[in-house]
């Protein structure tokens, strides 16, 4: 059964190596994602689960049938690719077996938890597909949430990418009414408001955080949790929202 939950964006720019000389800009952005999480910890969750937005299915080994890919407790992930030499692992311990690398998503996640010092819980990762259907989220969601008497998700996901003229998809006008809509949902942990986003718009304005966060929808359906939006704002013209739920 779903516990809690936290929602946070996915920038690497949350990671303070990576921001530079920008870090400061996103203090308060990191202060709102330690908060959700330590939401999550006061949950005492038997299992964490990390979802994340996946580029493509080549990410990780072990799809399921809907593309799904899983991390196991202790994958690696790395901020290279962003210039920084800086390592992450998903949870404490190494990882069994030959574990794929975490994603960008899941790699901030897992920095958060890191910062966090999240010893709460076991944590794995799954990848969730943007060309998932609401269905097929929902269903993942219940999936999730029948795994353990007590799960707790930790959602990685932007808002829309359009915010503004310098956004990296440029101003699209649908973009505001968008995300507003999507926060409003997330902070009244409106399952059936999450699951009617439009998966045709949501690509269209560029959002990564639409598929994961109708997977928490799908495991949130009769939980009975509250809601609390900690942040919304568009810094650099992507929608970046914190939230709980508990």
């Amino acid at each position: 059964m779903l516990v809690a939950a936290a929602v946070c964006p996915c920038p690497p720019l949350l990671v303070p190596e990576v921001a530079a000389g920008a870090a400061p800009e996103l203090a308060s952005l990191r202060d709102a994602c330690a908060d959700a999480i330590g939401v999550l910890a006061a949950a005492r969750p038997d299992r964490l689960a990390v979802l994340g937005p996946t580029a493509g299915p080549g990410d990780g080994p072990g799809p399921d049938a809907r593309g799904a890919v899983m991390y196991p407790q202790g994958a690696r992930g790395s901020f290279r690719g962003f210039g920084v030499d800086a390592e992450v692992r998903l949870g404490h311990g190494a990882a069994t077996g030959a574990a794929p690398e975490l994603p960008p998503p899941l790699a901030v996640a897992a920095w958060l938890l890191e910062r966090a010092d999240w010893t709460a819980a076991p944590v794995t990762g799954l990848g969730v597909g943007e060309e998932w259907t609401g269905a097929e989220c929902a269903a993942a969601g219940r999936e999730l949430a029948g795994s353990a008497d007590r799960v707790a998700l930790l959602v990685m996901g932007d808002g829309s990418a359009c915010r503004t003229l310098k956004a990296p998809g440029y101003l699209d006008e649908r973009a505001a009414d968008f995300d507003a809509r999507a926060a409003r949902a997330l902070g009244a942990a409106d399952t059936a408001a999450l699951a009617a986003l439009d998966r045709e718009l949501a690509r269209d304005l560029l959002v990564a955080g639409r598929a994961p966060w109708q997977v928490l929808a799908g495991a949130g359906e009769g939980a009975g949790l509250s809601g609390a939006l900690l942040y919304d704002d568009a810094p650099y013209g992507v929608g970046y929202m914190v939230a709980t739920w508990s």
